[in-house]
């Protein structure tokens, strides 16, 4: 009678261990990363989403970051007050930054906006919501 394990077996578990490994660290991200992506992915939907409304009601609406110390850390100037989208990040210690002359970003109510980046930063980690000004704002890396 044997005892033990054969080398197939021992092979066999030594690949399951390594493949879990491996899985478990490229799937595994600093908290800070993942609420930043948060923070982008809801920005760029809630930018979207007024731009939307912009559009439909031929509005002039601005995106206005506002200074760190301010209660709001934006607005979101020309809406109704009916529509009165979330003004707040999700996490605390978010900044924010827009590239370029301008200080608030133009989201209508014209369909062509120009080209505008907003840069999240949290953490020494930064993630850009950006739109050529043809298509939507969406999360680059």
């Amino acid at each position: 009678m044997q005892r033990g394990f054969s080398l197939i077996e021992l092979l066999v578990v030594l690949a399951l261990v390594g493949l879990s490994a491996a899985l478990i660290t490229l799937s595994w991200r600093p908290a800070g990363a993942a609420q930043l992506d948060e923070e982008a992915e809801r920005l760029a939907a809630l930018l979207e989403g007024a731009r939307a409304e912009a559009q439909a009601a031929g509005l002039v609406v601005l995106w206005v970051p506002q200074p760190p110390d301010a209660v709001e850390p934006f607005r979101i100037v020309g809406l109704p007050a009916r529509l009165s989208p979330p003004l707040r990040w999700l996490h605390a210690g978010v900044q924010v930054r827009i590239d370029g002359p301008v200080q608030a970003v133009t989201l209508g109510p014209e369909p062509v906006v120009g080209p505008q980046r907003i840069v999240l930063s949290l953490n020494g980690r930064a993630v850009v919501v950006a739109t050529d000004g043809l298509g939507p704002l969406w999360k680059t890396p």
